[in-house]
């Protein structure tokens, strides 16, 4: 009888433990999320720096997401597209490459890489447009930069095939990237150089072994005309291998 009774306390109790659990479970499962601060506290803009001047800014970032309503600081992080982030600023034609995520402590941060101009086109057919370090085609935008202004009359083609490979060897060397200020195709299709120093016009002639002429170039600069005076000569002609051909003024 003892036993039996004790068998019985034993089922109640196991009874009244399961009725408990799901009386819990069933209000756990009910219960919203525990209410925490995952809103973005912080937005991180950060714009990888080129061999040239950038035409965007943290604040131009912003804008172009406020403008989309994807702006996402003070905005809840599970409602945060970061994906869409990336889409929406990749539509930008002068960005290169973005990555958006977002961190544990609620940051958002946007990495972001600009797509680098070497040169300022202007022709004499009137196309106004930059070229970039891979030769592509950036429409003029409003933001100033000091770059290297190539005229004449030639082609997006000819800009593509045969400029955009002379702007990356001058903007990628201080010295040329300072001393160079202008470019002009001649019709031929050959080219000559405007510097900012000296009285002088640099002719490369055709848009081959730039790098040999701009370091025999370089050495005329420094063991030449350092000693006899930049305004010398008014004509330096690059076009032959292994010399240099002036004319006087």
């Amino acid at each position: 009888m003892i036993n039996k009774t004790w068998s019985n306390i034993i089922f109640i109790v196991l009874d009244i433990a399961i009725l408990v659990y799901v009386v819990l479970a069933m209000t756990s499962f009910n219960k919203p999320l525990i209410e925490t601060n995952d809103t973005c506290s912080k937005l991180e803009i950060n714009i990888e720096e080129n061999l040239t001047a950038g035409f965007l800014t943290s604040d131009d970032i912003k804008s172009i997401l406020m403008s989309k309503k994807i702006y996402p600081l003070g905005k809840s992080i599970s409602m945060i597209s970061t994906r869409e982030i990336e889409e929406t600023l990749l539509e930008n034609n002068l960005v290169e490459s973005v990555l958006c995520y977002t961190t544990s402590n609620n940051h958002v941060i946007i990495g972001l890489k600009q797509r680098t101009a070497v040169l300022r086109i202007k022709t004499d057919m009137g196309d106004d447009y930059y070229l970039d370090n891979n030769g592509n085609i950036i429409p003029k935008v409003q933001y100033p930069t000091d770059l290297i202004v190539a005229t004449g009359n030639f082609s997006r083609k000819y800009a593509q095939k045969h400029l955009s490979g002379l702007g990356n060897i001058l903007v990628g060397d201080n010295f040329w990237k300072d001393e160079i200020e202008q470019i002009y195709v001649m019709p031929s299709g050959t080219i000559e150089m405007i510097p900012r120093t000296g009285n002088h016009v640099i002719y490369l002639g055709e848009p081959t072994d730039i790098e040999s002429k701009l370091e025999r170039l370089y050495k005329f600069y420094k063991f030449g005309l350092n000693k006899i005076g930049w305004n010398k000569y008014s004509y330096i002609n690059l076009e032959f291998d292994n010399q240099i051909i002036c004319k006087k003024k």
